[in-house]
């Protein structure tokens, strides 16, 4: 698959909520997931790791309202999407939570997310 495909399967795989079925299909065993500097989530290395993030993250909501996601802008072998999540977290109630995924690829495998977000602020 070109990036342009991958990045067309992302963006289709997101729009549906099937998270888990894009990380198994899209992703090399060996990618890694980069969580901006101060977030909870840190880096996940291995196909594995990353799986746990994701279920990690879906325990703690109660409730997803709306996902909005952007198409795709694709260079070379990297593409970026914009996401826009409105979720009610256990315990903490109903935020929108907006985010530039970059993802990079190589031999038709997803090998690197990123996420750009700001960080809550401190209580």
């Amino acid at each position: 698959m070109t990036t342009q495909e991958i990045a067309d399967q992302l963006v289709a795989f997101c729009r549906q909520g099937q998270y888990n079925e894009a990380q198994s299909e899209l992703y090399s065993e060996n990618a890694v997931s980069v969580e901006p500097e101060g977030s909870q989530w840190g880096k996940a290395e291995g196909l594995d790791a990353i799986k746990a993030k994701a279920e990690q993250w879906a325990s703690m909501v109660e409730e997803v309202h709306s996902v909005t996601v952007s198409d795709p802008l694709v260079a070379a072998n990297f593409f970026s999407i914009s996401m826009s999540n409105d979720v009610s977290f256990k315990g903490m109630g109903r935020m929108t939570m907006e985010e530039i995924c970059v993802y990079q690829v190589e031999d038709g495998k997803i090998v690197k997310e990123q996420f750009f977000f700001p960080n809550p602020p401190a209580e």
